[in-house]
């Protein structure tokens, strides 16, 4: 039996016709969300989309927007306190570039959650979009397989740093046991999902990944933001030592390229491989700069982050 209080919580920022169409697809749901809880980030961006319309009147009733400034963003605390406004036994973090692949989305991601109360976070599939790169598509089918995973403490021996793999694109979790493990840390640059799933994960608390969940989600990134999304990542992989200390995530990444270009050659689309490892390239420059971020003055980190403001 479904349990009764599930809210959706999306954090926005220049929001576009794709959170439109997430809020049109949530409000199809199987399961319904309780309340959407919005947290956007420069209310011109929001009232500029929203102009001479509305929203899907689906969902219309129960969503709830607040509006905050740029420089009071941040990933991890601004999703605490986005928690914060929500009472509901469970919640489903969401992006707005996510778009429900059916109608059985929250149904699915939920299943976990109400079969095993051990189960603290069960996160979807997420599938590349239409118009995504052939690389992209291949990335998406990498770190996003076809095989349901439960993981816990057990399997850090086996998987290392994939142990904590959880992606806020699309998770659903328990309020009970997110509460005991001390909810999104206030402050990190990047990986707030990953934190949270570890401090679960220390509780004693398993991560389902659910594959019958399923959001199309990608980007088709150039070299530059490559390039700063991993310096950002691996910002808070060093800023936050007691979750990534001792794990490589760089082995992972290796085995990535590698499976890539094979692929890549055995569906005959050589061509692609050089810009392909270019982009991996400018992905591993990102990451080795973010590990030695403390030498750079900030100014510079300023102009190699995804998130300058950060530096302020």
């Amino acid at each position: 039996m479904m349990a009764a209080g599930i809210d959706v919580i999306i954090p926005t920022y220049k929001p576009d016709e794709r959170f439109l169409r997430c809020l049109e697809l949530l409000g199809t749901q199987t399961v319904r969300p309780s309340r959407i809880i919005v947290i956007n980030t420069e209310q011109a961006y929001y009232d500029a989309l929203l102009k001479n319309r509305s929203l899907p009147w689906s969902v219309r009733d129960i969503t709830e927007v607040t509006h905050i400034d740029k420089k009071d963003f941040d990933h991890g605390g601004t999703r605490r306190m986005a928690v914060l406004k929500s009472d509901a036994d469970y919640f489903v973090m969401m992006t707005q570039d996510a778009l429900p692949y059916d109608d059985h989305l929250i149904e699915n991601l939920m299943a976990p959650l109400q079969i095993d109360p051990q189960i603290a976070v069960s996160y979807a599939r997420q599938l590349a979009a239409p118009g995504a790169r052939e690389t992209e598509k291949y990335t998406r089918k990498f770190n996003y397989p076809a095989q349901a995973r439960v993981k816990s403490s057990q399997d850090l021996v086996t998987l290392g740093i994939k142990t904590y793999f959880c992606s806020n694109v699309c998770a659903a979790y328990n309020r009970e046991l997110y509460d005991e493990a001390g909810g999104f840390i206030e402050r990190t640059i990047f990986n707030e999902d990953m934190i949270m799933a570890a401090a679960l994960v220390r509780k004693g608390y398993s991560i389902s990944y659910t594959p019958s969940a399923q959001v199309y989600h990608s980007h088709n990134y150039t070299c530059m933001q490559q390039f700063r999304r991993n310096f950002d990542l691996a910002v808070s992989q060093v800023e936050h030592p007691e979750v990534f200390a001792g794990i490589s995530s760089e082995k992972e990444g290796t085995r990535l390229v590698r499976d890539c270009i094979t692929y890549l050659r055995d569906v005959h689309k050589r061509y692609l491989i050089p810009g392909f490892v270019l982009n991996c390239g400018a992905r591993y420059l990102g990451y080795r700069a973010g590990r030695r971020h403390k030498f750079f003055p900030k100014g510079i980190k300023r102009k190699m982050s995804a998130n300058p403001g950060y530096w302020e």
